[in-house]
């Protein structure tokens, strides 16, 4: 599910090229990582289901394969979903560094394309904030923990010399990364990248000083490899029990661990029938890393505090953000009132000097801001107020203002999310947040 970099621009520009005018959504994010992908746009609640079908043709899956993982949020929830995220709050491991990046990099990736607008901007913008505010007045990313790490961690629990193990990393994408860093930082020197795309392999083992193979010599590799850590992108599980049961034929006194932290998996959960083999999934990881994780859950209220005022921000800018068209609409409309019935009385006074018109000019104009004055302060003043929205309608509907209505309402987020461990980012599988 997740987008490649080109597949994300593809899907912003046709959105830039107004393809999705027809679900009226105007400004559209796309955060995608490993395991994460959710959708934020702004658009009436009813297009749900034209951006679901979106979703399905992008990614060329069809809606029934993962719409029993979707979820949809809409307005406030959003905002409370996003901030969460940027925090690692909804991190499979709490308080996880890496997703703040890529919150920070979904919202510059739109911007590039055009796709996003005043409302996305400043959501994303104060998710950052959140993030930022949240990692740096807690505790919660002591000890910065991310899914590779954590894997890392386990099997130097397995090994006592982790140093002197021979490991495998399938995989030379962005979790491939972080696990060889994470080696190199517990000193292991023997390592192996294996890839499809041996160049990849290479370029990955070349920045951390380790060797390469191909995906034809994994049988070869998995013989002498004490540890194989899966990392892959790949739809479909690449390692079978047949493979495995071979290679442990060849080397029945050795125990091999197998730590797949790929979504979808890498490894086949039959091969931990296979003697000998021990096989580690996302599920596992998550249970070896909450025994840990009590000194971070601790910093979880002091986090939700930073949201709560982050989020009470945001409501207040927009709800200004619909206020104060609303008072420009009002102001325009008095204004023109003003010019016509102006224009009406100097018809019958055709005899006055410029300084009598400069004067009843002014006049006129004092009259309007005086009678102005107070209904547009009053909206002012509850632009942050819980009832903005019933107050803004009432004062359109008092005041018979026509607002742009080309524009749809920037208070209608949609966001559906679909997951099949409701957790991470470095964790979650697809999240589709409209």
């Amino acid at each position: 599910m997740a987008f490649s970099e080109e597949a994300l621009k593809a899907a912003l520009t046709r959105l830039r090229r107004g393809e999705l005018q027809q679900s009226a959504v105007s400004e559209m994010v796309i955060l995608s990582t490993c395991n994460r992908v959710e959708v934020y746009a702004v658009a009436p609640e009813y297009v749900f289901d034209a951006l679901e079908a979106f979703l399905a043709e992008t990614r060329t899956v069809s809606a029934a394969e993962f719409h029993p993982y979707l979820y949809h949020l809409a307005d406030e929830k959003v905002v409370e979903h996003l901030l969460r995220v940027a925090a690692g709050l909804d991190s499979l491991v709490l308080g996880e560094p890496q997703i703040l990046g890529q919150v920070i990099y979904a919202l510059e990736l739109a911007r590039g394309q055009n796709a996003v607008g005043p409302v996305l901007s400043r959501l994303f913008q104060s998710a950052i904030h959140a993030g930022k505010r949240v990692r740096t007045e807690t505790a919660i990313a002591n000890n910065p923990t991310s899914i590779p790490s954590v894997a890392v961690r386990l099997a130097a629990d397995i090994f006592t010399n982790l140093d002197t193990t021979q490991v495998v990393v399938l995989g030379a994408g962005e979790m491939a990364e972080l696990v060889v860093e994470a080696l190199r930082k517990r000193g292991v020197a023997n390592f192996l990248v294996v890839n499809r795309t041996l160049e990849h392999a290479r370029q990955l083992a070349t920045r951390w000083q380790g060797n390469t193979a191909t995906f034809e010599n994994l049988p070869a590799a998995l013989e002498s490899a004490d540890i194989l850590i899966a990392s892959t992108g790949a739809p479909y599980a690449l390692i079978h029990p047949p493979l495995v049961a071979r290679v442990m034929a060849n080397r029945p006194e050795r125990p091999l661990v197998m730590i797949d932290i790929a979504v979808p998996r890498d490894v086949d959960p039959g091969i931990q029938q296979i003697s000998g083999v021990s096989v580690y999934d996302m599920d596992s990881l998550q249970e070896y890393q909450s025994k840990s994780m009590i000194s971070r859950e601790l910093q979880v209220p002091y986090a939700e505090t930073i949201l709560t005022e982050e989020r009470a921000a945001f409501t207040e800018y927009l709800n200004t953000h619909e206020l104060l068209p609303l008072i420009s609409a009002l102001r325009q409309q008095a204004e023109l009132i003003r010019q016509i019935e102006l224009e009406k009385t100097l018809r019958h006074l055709p005899d006055l000097s410029p300084a009598e018109l400069k004067h009843i000019e002014g006049l006129t104009k004092a009259l309007v801001n005086k009678i102005l004055h107070a209904p547009t302060t009053r909206l002012r003043s509850e632009a942050g107020c819980e009832h903005a929205a019933e107050f803004t309608s009432v004062a359109r509907s008092l005041f018979s203002l026509q607002i742009n209505h080309n524009e749809p309402p920037p208070c209608h987020f949609a966001s559906g999310t679909c997951n099949h461990n409701h957790s991470d980012d470095s964790l979650q599988t697809p999240a589709f947040n409209l």
